[in-house]
């Protein structure tokens, strides 16, 4: 008879035991050597000269007596997990892999399942990632989460925690690697890291490059950007080439169009110009504003643009034209032609006010040139920055910046840097007698954080 096929037990066939004497019949001994030989047949050659030709059933065995082992470390091979699952042990001690990695992108919120366990999702827009429970989600369950499109709000359920705290926010452009305990969420901690170091807002702001000059071929109309970066905390931005924005046009992406936020170039204004990076590719472009600060741009044709930092500022003059200019280093603008703030203005002992053609809404050094006459032979005139108050000129009081008359009528000369308040005045006076003044505006200085 055959080896039993559920216990692989062979029992040969009766009449095959024989004894001293017996007539052997040759019926049963011919169904032995026949079944010897089939089994023959049906077993694994040592030497593997033949494969099988069904599955091979092994015991479950356990992590320390693996159902296949070797010869020579019976402990180091393959077993049966509970559930059905195939374990892997060496030298007695368990060895896990991981699960397929497996990518999708998420363009929307998002509940994180324990099938998600070695995933990648790639969110493309600001979203709230909520994590199911943890007891759920197992331990060692492991996900990676990138923000490519907007902020990601990783939130725990209930009062679960993610590195001990309620919530985390992965900001945009960065990514996160979370571990499940089976009660509480922590992450790889390259993050955090990058937080407190050189991506977080700690570092500060700075501008490389990104010089602003009229446009060559259309010097009253189009500003020029070389190339250059920009970084304001965690935002960086930077152009490889030569980037031109045009002031009579609302914004439009890229070289050559449209800057303004809103609407149209205006006569004696101020335009500070902020870099853009586009949150689709992280690309380079410009807005211009009236704006002093990145609160008051007008953002309705900047959906899909984050708004890095002020690079630098134009001015334009009566006729709404961009003032010819030279960004000079450290943020230093030089007007090509000099303008003239005060031809002939009165000037008493009594401290006034006197606007100058320069950045509207913010605080900048303007670099002037002063001329003073006066009847009085010792006359001296004093201009300052409206935040020390009202001084009085004199060489009693608070001194001068403008030398005295030696001759009546005759002239007297000075400059300086003067710092301005935000509505672009500083303060002047004169001391002892009335005379009249000249002011040129060569310029100012606006630190946007150029070092050279």
């Amino acid at each position: 008879m055959p080896r039993n096929p559920s216990t692989g037990v062979y029992s040969k066939p009766a009449g095959t035991t024989p004894s001293v004497g017996q007539v052997i019949d040759p019926a049963p001994w011919n169904a032995l050597t026949t079944d010897l030989g089939n089994e023959i047949t049906n077993s694994l050659p040592r030497d593997g000269s033949a494969p099988m030709t069904a599955p091979l059933k092994e015991a479950s065995g356990t992590v320390s007596a693996p159902g296949i082992g070797f010869a020579t470390n019976p402990q180091t091979g393959l077993y049966l997990k509970g559930g059905g699952f195939l374990g892997f042990t060496q030298n007695g001690a368990d060895v896990g892999f991981d699960k397929a990695l497996v990518y999708a992108a998420k363009s929307g919120d998002y509940t994180a399942l324990a099938s998600d366990d070695n995933a990648v999702h790639r969110f493309t827009q600001a979203a709230t990632l909520t994590l199911s429970v943890a007891a759920t989600l197992g331990a060692n369950w492991h996900y990676c989460v990138i923000a490519d499109g907007g902020d990601v709000t990783i939130d725990p359920t209930g009062s679960e925690t993610i590195d001990g705290a309620a919530t985390l926010v992965l900001k945009n452009g960065h990514s996160v690697n979370i571990i499940c305990s089976g009660a509480a969420f922590f992450t790889d901690k390259v993050y955090s890291r990058i937080q407190s170091k050189a991506d977080s807002s700690a570092v500060g702001d700075f501008v490389v490059g990104l010089i602003l000059s009229n446009n060559g071929s259309s010097p009253n109309t189009h500003i020029d950007f070389t190339s250059g970066s920009a970084r304001s905390g965690p935002s960086f931005v930077s152009s490889a080439a030569l980037f031109t924005k045009r002031l009579t046009g609302t914004f439009a992406a890229g070289t050559g169009a449209g800057g303004l936020d809103a609407g149209a170039a205006a006569a004696n204004a101020t335009y500070f110009a902020y870099a853009l990076r586009k949150d689709a590719d992280l690309s380079f472009d410009v807005v211009l504003s009236t704006a002093p600060t990145i609160g008051g741009i007008t953002t309705t044709l900047l959906t899909g643009y984050s708004i890095v930092k002020c690079i630098g500022v134009v001015l334009t003059d009566g006729s709404s034209n961009i003032r010819p200019f030279v960004l000079c280093p450290r943020d230093e603008y030089t007007f090509v032609t000099p303008v003239k703030d005060a031809v002939g203005a009165a000037i008493t002992t009594t401290s006034t006010l006197l606007a100058l053609t320069v950045p509207n809404g913010i605080k900048v050094k303007a670099k002037l040139r002063f001329e003073l006459t006066s009847s009085a032979t010792t006359n001296a005139a004093l201009l300052s920055d409206p935040a020390q108050g009202a001084l009085v000129a004199g060489a009693g009081s608070d001194g001068a910046n403008v030398g005295s008359i030696q001759v009546a009528s005759g002239f007297a000369v000075g400059s300086q840097d003067i710092w301005t308040n935000i509505s672009r005045q500083i303060r002047m006076a004169v001391g002892g007698s009335t005379g009249s003044i000249w002011i040129w505006t060569d310029g100012f200085h606006f630190p946007c954080g150029r070092s050279s």
